[in-house]
């Protein structure tokens, strides 16, 4: 398994939780129309709540950016008889 592909290392590596830091799962839901996974997970720190939102793409991994919408086309194409 690659790292990336796992939620808990992608965590790990932006949010660098420790004992005196944890995180939370704020919210584990699915985007609308298109039902892609998404977890808001919150860490605490001195300054204050860090917040970071992770989407899974088609791919299975997980990823800190929304995977792209597909988008309907429309085209003309000659006919040539």
């Amino acid at each position: 398994m690659r790292a990336e592909k796992s939620l808990r290392l992608l965590i790990e590596k932006w949010l660098s939780p420790t004992a005196a830091t944890p995180i939370r799962i704020m919210r584990f839901s699915h985007t609308r129309p298109n039902l892609k996974r998404y977890v808001r997970v919150e860490a605490q720190r001195p300054e204050g709540a860090v917040a970071l939102f992770f989407f899974r793409h088609d791919d299975g991994f997980w990823y800190v950016f929304p995977p792209e919408t597909v988008r309907s086309n429309m085209s003309a194409y000659e006919h040539v008889g």
